[in-house]
């Protein structure tokens, strides 16, 4: 980057000169996926309440053309981008970017649906919009090197935002510097703001929706010139001073290093619980260990969690009301009821959090035995990793780690996995039938024409 050049023109000049044959085979391959896991737990989505307030109050902002994932309801553009958002995030069973710490796909491909689907653009269009958000967005977030979770933003909302506006910037045709306009006025309009953890509110599930709305309406207020700030990363006022805490160390060659060669989705891991990711380490430790050792609740005397300090004010603490969540989206940000839930059911599903498990007296009384300690040796967020001890009624200390969770780019899901998620998902609220056709509208999209015939195979008929 030359002196005068700004980080927003630099992610301009790349993003309006990048073309799907500059996308790696595997990389391409692995989108598919991560949009397939997407657009499952979105059909999953709507088997719950969180939806169909959301689905309402959609429909109340007006109608439109364009459809939904898995749904009916017809609406404008930014709303159908907002509503694929709430979907595909609000069981926080989407994918991560781990060194960024964003739910990656939530935000970009919305985005990308919504833009493709209105300018009917080719299946190819849509995925390289998908991986452009994508990559700017997980670039964005790693830059602050946990950071916006410092200063109470949710990285989700913040970097979602700028690789939203990014893409859309790119999908309707802006030059570099329209881009770079794009990225400098949505700096205005990203946030997330983390207090949804006091009370276990549903706001996180807003943010990667508003991320994309917030990207397409500013790629659309760039189109018409309208001027905005260019160092909207690091400048006075930008980004990185703003939302993190001052003097906080800040990674910002990660923004733009290696663009083009190294690509972000690569390090996106799609979860295989529906919970948050900093908890899936202890998740596979504590089914193993009970398994192993055919350990029932009533064998506990104690459970000790090993974790980043960096993850416990979300998932540990304040303590005693991770020990009673009170909602299903509580649990899901409680490491001790997961952890109780793990070793005595040895699973951790979607049903586990339904609300009679959350008053469940033998779950509770053990989610009571459970505390945590901070990792002296941590590697996150490169990893989310874990470790737990056991302590049995019977005298036997049983301890296991995992320094690398499942789903990470070292140990990734497989595509049987991948496929094996989504079909279970969509099986919450369609046939298979539904799945089969939705399933083979994502894969084939390299060769989909128009985008508008993919969003179609995947709304309700």
């Amino acid at each position: 980057m030359s002196n005068n050049e700004t980080l927003s023109l630099e992610i301009g000049t790349w993003a309006q000169a990048v073309s799907i044959t500059d996308v790696p085979k595997h990389v391409q391959d692995q989108a598919l996926l991560n949009i397939l896991d997407a657009v499952g737990i979105a059909f999953a989505s709507t088997h719950y309440e969180f939806a169909t307030r959301s689905i309402a109050a959609s429909v109340a902002l007006g109608s439109g053309p364009r459809g939904v994932i898995a749904c009916s309801e017809r609406l404008t553009v930014r709303d159908q981008a907002m509503l694929n958002g709430i979907l595909i995030h609000g069981l926080d069973f989407d994918d991560t970017h781990v060194p960024g710490v964003i739910h990656a796909t939530a935000s970009a491909l919305p985005t990308a649906i919504a833009i493709a689907d209105d300018r009917e653009l080719s299946g190819n269009d849509l995925v390289l919009g998908f991986l452009v958000a994508l990559e700017i967005g997980a670039r964005v977030g790693t830059a602050a090197n946990g950071g916006f979770h410092a200063q109470g933003f949710h990285p989700t909302g913040l970097a979602g935002a700028f690789g939203a506006a990014t893409a859309a910037a790119k999908m309707i045709g802006l030059d570099a510097h329209g881009i770079a306009s794009a990225q400098g006025i949505v700096g205005s309009l990203a946030s997330g703001s983390m207090e949804f953890l006091e009370t276990g509110a549903w706001t996180k599930r807003l943010h990667p929706g508003w991320a994309a709305v917030s990207g397409i309406t500013a790629a659309e207020l760039a189109k018409a010139k309208f001027e905005a700030p260019l160092a909207i990363y690091e400048g006075r006022f930008g980004l990185y001073t703003t939302h993190t805490p001052a003097g906080h160390d800040l990674k910002m060659d990660a923004v733009a290093a290696d663009l083009g060669s190294a690509w972000e989705l690569m390090r996106v891991a799609i979860k295989p619980y529906a919970a948050c990711h900093f908890t899936h380490a202890c998740i596979d430790i504590a089914i193993e260990l009970a398994t192993e050792n055919n350990l029932t609740a009533a064998d506990i005397e104690s459970v000790t969690t090993i974790v980043p300090a960096q993850v416990v004010p979300v998932v540990c603490e304040p303590a005693q009301a991770k020990l009673t969540p009170r909602s299903d989206y509580d649990a899901k940000f409680s490491l001790p009821f997961i952890v109780a839930t793990a070793i005595a059911k040895r699973r951790f599903t979607l049903a586990d959090l339904d609300d009679d498990c959350l008053v469940d007296p033998e779950l509770l009384e053990l989610a009571a035995k459970v505390s945590y300690q901070n990792d002296p040796n941590p590697t996150f967020p490169k990893y989310f990793h874990g470790e737990v001890i056991i302590q049995t009624k019977d005298g036997r200390t049983l301890r296991k780690r995992e320094d690398i969770n499942r789903g990470a780019d070292e140990r990734p899901l497989s595509v049987s996995d991948v496929e094996t998620k989504f079909r279970d998902n969509v099986s919450l609220v369609a046939g298979t039938d539904v799945a089969d056709r939705v399933l083979n509208a994502v894969m084939s999209l390299p060769t989909t024409k128009n985008s508008r015939d993919f969003v179609e195979a995947l709304t309700a008929k």
